[in-house]
């Protein structure tokens, strides 16, 4: 699975959801939780229930997740409202580690079977480092099993909240220490589990250039993927987590180089010794930039088709 950008939409809004159609996003977030006033939230339910019924999720050309309540606050009512339009999976805040995502998979068996959904079929992303306690247990997600497991993401908004903290910046304007050692482990933990790391939300989407060297710096060291609060930062993350021509062209010359030296461990390659490391992320770079291609052109692929 490869889904490099995910932008949030408030599910509250008629006129974002229908404009969601349009986005060039690899997933959408359709929000229930902090983009939904409480007063909102019956009305998002709806909403959002007819949107993912009018859009079934055989036909879709990208994927449609929804971020609940809490568990401990409206995730049930959600569920209860949402699980029959099928999301392709569920984005959980605010959670303390593996337990609850045992705990939500439990509920999701109970609503996949009453909507006649394959059982198993609605993974889960939970936002992991939102609580004070949460990144504590980042070990814990490779630990057992996990199957509905989709991936990790961090944040650093209600953490901040939750610690009482008047910023979660330094004084050059990056992360603090605390957050960027969430975000380290974050990113650790859903390597050891085998699962996507996606990076948190940057704050301002007026500032492209910026978003672009944090997503190329953030594909560097392993992340998979974005989250995006504005629908023009979508091509930007698309563009920061995709291999550049260059990266493809060498990771291509990596693997040639290795086929022509069969049964060798190193290689000799532009006055450098490559060993097998080199190969293997030369591959991964390779196979990231054909799942890229395949998804562009089943997009074109259904579009065309409607």
């Amino acid at each position: 699975m490869t889904l490099r950008s995910w932008l949030f939409v408030p599910a509250d809004s008629e006129r974002k959801l229908a404009r969601s159609d349009d986005s060039a996003a690899d997933a959408l977030i359709l929000d229930l939780e902090d983009a939904v006033a409480p007063g909102r939230k019956a009305v998002a339910r709806d909403l959002l229930r007819d949107f993912l019924t009018a859009r079934p999720r055989a036909g879709r050309h990208r994927q449609l997740w929804v971020r609940i309540n809490p568990l401990d606050d409206a995730a049930l009512a959600d569920l209860t409202a949402v699980m029959a339009g099928a999301p392709d999976g569920v984005v959980v805040p605010k959670v303390n580690g593996p337990a609850d995502v045992v705990r939500l998979s439990h509920w999701l068996d109970a609503f996949e079977a009453a909507a006649g959904l394959p059982a198993g079929s609605t993974p889960i992303l939970p936002v992991a480092t939102e609580t004070p306690a949460a990144p504590f247990a980042l070990g814990d997600y490779a630990r057992q099993p996990l199957p509905r497991l989709a991936g990790l993401t961090w944040g650093a908004e209600d953490l901040s909240t939750a610690l009482g903290a008047s910023t979660n910046l330094d004084p050059a304007g990056g992360w603090a220490f605390t957050y960027r050692m969430a975000r380290s482990a974050t990113l650790l933990a859903a390597r050891a589990a085998g699962v996507m790391a996606i990076e948190t939300l940057y704050t301002d989407f007026r500032d492209p250039d910026g978003l672009l060297a944090s997503c190329r710096a953030a594909a560097a060291e392993g992340f998979d993927g974005r989250i995006a609060i504005h629908p023009s930062q979508v091509p930007v993350i698309n563009a920061g987590f995709a291999p550049t021509d260059d990266a493809v062209d060498h990771a291509r010359r990596i693997v040639e180089a290795f086929a022509a030296s069969p049964g060798l461990g190193t290689v000799g390659l532009d006055g450098r010794m490559l060993d097998i490391p080199h190969l293997r992320q030369a591959e991964r770079v390779l196979a990231r930039h054909a799942a890229i291609i395949r998804r562009a052109v089943d997009e074109r692929s259904d579009l065309g088709s409607k």
